[in-house]
């Protein structure tokens, strides 16, 4: 959280690479396409609304690629997204502290990519909405965090007027399943320094397999499973400013890719009132 009429803009940056990916549950790779790599270049502003209450907007341009076969790269601006993060509770007792988090997300494509073009298009062109529960429990400066989301996908469009998936559908409407999404981290935090490690499971509720040899589909069951770690460092000396880096492996999936996720970013916190940041604003 960061404080009222604060502001925080920032860029992030990832890499996704993958050349395994799994048919289903079938791991495997495929010459045709060879290695396929995504690059995130990401806006990203958050606004303290209240001191409980904070809204950020982001907004990413993506590429992709294929070393292999004949699939045209694809680049271009996808999803504008607002997510409103709510502080609803915090208890205290001595150096442990347990808050209950809320945040809404919602997301809609403002470019008019491709979403029948997987595995390099540049999203599923949806307009999505997503709601998440998050639990914090600190005791001096470690801590655990665990969270649980559910988002709903709107339906698709494509550039076809029928399409197969486990059965023959005359319309270029594709309902996309929802997603549910649970994710778990730990570490060292601190004012200046936050050390964590960080498990992320994302399922389909619904969806059906790659058929063999075939390509992916937007409404592909897309499950997934990451193991990582991430680091934040503020100077002491320019405290506005944050630094991050991270790196997320794919341990687990189906019909997805077995992807190694590297990031990293910059922001910098000010004070809309003109008033500088200081290094006792942090909170969790």
């Amino acid at each position: 959280m960061i404080p009222k009429n604060y502001l925080c803009p920032g860029f992030m940056y990832m890499n996704s690479s993958w050349s395994n990916y799994w048919e289903g549950t079938l791991k495997r790779n495929n010459q045709n396409i060879g290695r396929v790599t995504t690059n995130t270049y990401s806006f990203m502003a958050t606004y303290g609304v209240t001191k409980n209450l904070i809204a950020t907007l982001g907004l990413p341009y993506i590429t992709t690629h294929a070393t292999a076969g004949t699939l045209h790269n694809q680049q271009g601006i996808q999803d504008l997204s607002l997510n409103v993060k709510w502080k609803a509770v915090t208890f205290s007792s001595g150096s442990s502290k347990f808050s209950l988090f809320a945040s809404i997300t919602g997301s809609i494509p403002i470019s008019n990519y491709q979403a029948d073009y997987y595995p390099l298009a540049l999203g599923s062109h949806s307009t999505d909405l997503m709601g998440r529960a998050v639990a914090d429990y600190s005791l001096g400066k470690y801590f655990f965090t665990g969270s649980g989301a559910y988002m709903s996908r709107s339906n698709t469009t494509i550039d076809r007027n029928s399409y197969y998936t486990t059965y023959l559908v005359y319309s270029n409407q594709v309902e996309l399943p929802a997603m549910s999404d649970y994710n778990f981290r730990t570490g060292y935090r601190s004012k200046y320094f936050i050390a964590e490690a960080v498990a992320d499971i994302s399922t389909s509720l619904g969806g059906f397999d790659i058929r063999r040899n075939d390509m992916p589909f937007p409404s592909n069951r897309m499950n997934m499973t990451s193991v990582g770690a991430n680091f934040r460092f503020r100077p002491k000396s320019l405290y506005s400013l944050e630094l991050s880096a991270g790196d997320d492996y794919v341990v687990n999936g189906r019909n997805v890719g077995q992807s190694n996720m590297i990031n990293a970013g910059v922001s910098y916190i000010f004070n809309l009132k003109g008033n500088k940041a200081q290094d006792n604003y942090y909170k969790n």
